[in-house]
């Protein structure tokens, strides 16, 4: 699929304006300053997603992830490798990162962590585009990438944003990915509603 220099941009500067405030309430939280930058997006097809796997980590992953629908419906996900999600946890918390088992507090801080971010990109596009979107109920997972967010039901057509995180707490930076997946014609209603905006 062809984008417009313009359209990626606003797609960008959703992002951003998502994770500017996500990271806002995350300091506040935690009372220590929090920094979220996304450097880089990609679109990509099914196909695509597939060969970008190895940038996003092999084996076991950690994630938050929940679904959403309305204007757009597809699938929101923070994903990280299981050490980077012991590294952010264990930062968040001051704990050591060698104890960094993700125990049931670790898992619920994770969970919180992704919830922020993802709410905050969703409720981004959302407001800023004046489009209506619900939400699952996030949730905790480790797994494979491909059994994780590339289930049965994205056998057909599908677009990804997929956007590299940089996590910064007090000068340790910890790698992730924003991952939205949206379904069949959803990506087409997104990108009519940028243009509405761009008009």
């Amino acid at each position: 699929m062809h984008l417009t220099e313009e359209q990626i941009d606003a797609i960008k500067e959703l992002i951003n304006i998502g994770v500017g405030k996500a990271a806002g309430i995350l300091s506040e939280m935690i009372n220590r300053h929090i920094s979220l930058h996304v450097p880089s997006v990609k679109i990509l097809s099914r196909n695509s997603l597939s060969q970008e796997v190895s940038q996003i980590g092999s084996g076991c992953l950690s994630a938050v992830k929940l679904g959403f629908r309305g204007s757009f419906t597809g699938t929101a996900a923070l994903v990280f490798p299981q050490d980077s999600a012991s590294a952010l946890v264990s930062l968040l918390l001051s704990d050591d990162p060698s104890n960094a088992d993700l125990d049931s507090i670790r898992v619920g801080t994770l969970n919180e962590v992704g919830n922020i971010v993802i709410s905050g990109i969703m409720g981004s596009i959302s407001n800023v585009l004046r489009q209506r979107i619900d939400y699952s109920i996030p949730t905790y997972t480790e797994d494979s990438f491909e059994n994780m967010i590339v289930s049965d039901r994205y056998l057909y057509d599908i677009t990804t944003l997929l956007a590299h995180a940089h996590f910064t707490v007090e000068h340790s930076m910890i790698e992730g990915n924003i991952i939205l997946i949206f379904e069949a014609e959803s990506f087409g209603t997104l990108l009519k509603a940028i243009n509405s905006e761009l008009a």
